[in-house]
């Protein structure tokens, strides 16, 4: 595993674990807050899906790497 990889993990989960922190953590809203408490979910949500994306590119350039490795190594020939 790459570094870059292993950060991308660390900041996806940090961001789920956020999210769930956020979620779970506060009662019922009053109707009056619920836009307010609707807004702050997407913009959670949002950051969730920035830093998904983010680890699934960097797993799929991972992936892709070692493929590459794996064509080109000739050591044990």
């Amino acid at each position: 595993m790459t570094s870059t990889f292993v950060r991308s993990m660390l900041v996806a989960g940090a961001a789920v674990a956020a999210l769930s922190v956020a979620a779970c953590s506060k009662p019922a809203a009053p109707a009056e807050n619920a836009a307010a408490d609707a807004s702050a979910a997407n913009t959670a949500s949002t950051a969730a899906m920035d830093a998904s994306n983010t680890a699934s590119a960097a797993a799929s350039d991972a992936s892709n790497s070692a493929a590459a490795a794996g064509a080109t190594n000739t050591a044990g020939q």
